[in-house]
Formats: structure tokens, C-alpha cells, sequence
């Protein structure tokens, strides 16, 4: 195995597989932070600050990457839900119309910090009757910004993906490789 490249500090796993489906070897740190959102916060400088919050709040000698992802919809921002009731609110919020994926990454090391975020546009089908109290029961919901999963069961749900499928995901790799790239880390060195 080679030495660690960065720190990710994140905890979910879908972050973790895109980065290793791409060869990069790191370390995972999850950031501990307030992930409230503040009074007539914009979803995009919401989703910029926790990814910028998570990036700073570890401290290393490698770079840490920090990254969000929001379901932003009719000006609300649909986080994580937190129980089948709101799971399902969601995906009929949802159904049959075009909503927002935001995505930020940041990444920082000592007194350096960049950020950029990714905006991609989600169109899913109308769903059938008892199709989101069924899809709850999958377990697939639980930890997934507006309650659905682009790269599992919840893809039955989408007609139309406008922008960074893998942002989407939780990470959109294309701006991630150039932020490493632009703090000097060989994003080509486990590919070879």
C-alpha cells in the first residue's frame, strides 16, 4: 500500500468508494461539526460552508478534502432524513419534477484553502402509489441528502441527470482531481 495522499475527512462511504474506485490512497478522518443550517442561509453558501467547516476542522500535514451535498428544491434544502415520515415527504416533494444537487468540495492545508461547488440537475419520474414507503423499506433513504440514492435502488426513480453524475454520488471527481492536483498531489501515481 502506498503512503497516504490526503486526508478525507468525511465518513460516508460512498465518498471513500468513488475516490478509491479512482486509485487515490487516503487517510479517513471524519470532521465532527455543526451541520445546522443558519436563518435564510442560501443552499449554495450552506452547502460551501460545511465543506469549507469540514476541510478546516482537521488538522495534518497532508491536504484535507471537505465535501457536502445537498437536495435542493422550491428554495428548501432537503438534508438526511430523519425518520420515514420525512423520507417520504421528500421523495413526493420530489416526484415527477427537476430538482438540484449541490455538491461542495474544499480542500486545505495549513493556511491554504479552496472551494468550488458543483451544481447538478436531477429529474425524476412521477412516482407510483406506496413507491417511497416502499423504497424506505429498502434502509437505502437513511443517510442519503433528499432521501434517495442516485447509485442504488433510488436510480429507479431518475429520468434525467443534467451535470456530475458522481457529484451527485457525493463527490464530483472531475473538480476534486484538479483541486489535488492544484495542492501538488500526483492524482496519476496509484493509476499506472
Amino acid at each position: 500500500m502506498s503512503p497516504a495522499q490526503f486526508v478525507l475527512a468525511s465518513k460516508s462511504p460512498r465518498r471513500a468508494d468513488l475516490l478509491r474506485s479512482v486509485g487515490f490512497e487516503f487517510l479517513i478522518e471524519p470532521a465532527d461539526i455543526d451541520e445546522s443550517v443558519m436563518p435564510q442561509e442560501d443552499p449554495s453558501d450552506y452547502v460551501r460552508r460545511m465543506a469549507l467547516s469540514k476541510a478546516r476542522h482537521i488538522r495534518s500535514y497532508l491536504p484535507v478534502l471537505g465535501a457536502d451535498t445537498i437536495v435542493h428544491v422550491d428554495g428548501d434544502i432537503l438534508g438526511k432524513p430523519v425518520d420515514r415520515g420525512q423520507a417520504i415527504s421528500f421523495l413526493d416533494t420530489l416526484s415527477g419534477r427537476q430538482h438540484e444537487v449541490m455538491t461542495a468540495v474544499a480542500l486545505s492545508l495549513h493556511n491554504r484553502i479552496e472551494c468550488t461547488v458543483v451544481v447538478t440537475k436531477v429529474h425524476f419520474r412521477s412516482l407510483k402509489r406506496d413507491e417511497a414507503s416502499q423504497y424506505w423499506d429498502t434502509g437505502e433513504p437513511i443517510d442519503k441528502a433528499g432521501g434517495y440514492a442516485l447509485q442504488g435502488v433510488g436510480a429507479v426513480f431518475v429520468d434525467k441527470v443534467i451535470g456530475s453524475y458522481s457529484a451527485v454520488i457525493g463527490l464530483p471527481m472531475v473538480e476534486t482531481e484538479r483541486l489535488l492536483s492544484s495542492f501538488g498531489v500526483d492524482t496519476w501515481r496509484n493509476r499506472t
